[in-house]
């Protein structure tokens, strides 16, 4: 099912505007990227992981918050209102990768000291 997600991020020069189309159009499964009239950039597409994009926004903006996540009906078409009767199509696996931060503990020990 589409969804359209709005996030709300610093935008404030046309740069910044244009990193964060091309940060939100990189994510798998975005249909449709624009910026609405109060600077919020509002997503649309099939299997959007919100928070992974959310988090990839951080890292360029240091603040990207997770307005709202809402489904989009198709609206009516002039056909018959029954449901597919095809099972839902999978869709393809979100991978968001994990932060991993390098700790190096050194112990320094005098050289003449040993154990007993």
């Amino acid at each position: 099912m589409k969804k359209k997600i709005v996030i709300n991020v610093p935008m404030h020069n046309e740069k910044a505007r244009s990193k964060a189309m091309s940060i939100a159009v990189n994510v798998p499964g975005v249909a449709a990227v624009s910026i609405d009239e109060n600077d919020q950039l509002v997503v649309t597409g099939e299997g959007v992981d919100s928070v992974c994009l959310a988090k990839s926004l951080r890292k360029k903006f240091c603040f990207a918050d997770i307005v709202s996540v809402q489904d989009v009906n198709p609206g009516n078409s002039s056909g018959p209102s029954t449901p597919d009767s095809s099972p839902p199509r999978p869709t393809q696996a979100q991978y968001c990768p994990p932060v991993y931060y390098e700790r190096v503990v050194y112990d320094p020990s005098p050289p003449n000291c040993t154990i007993l």
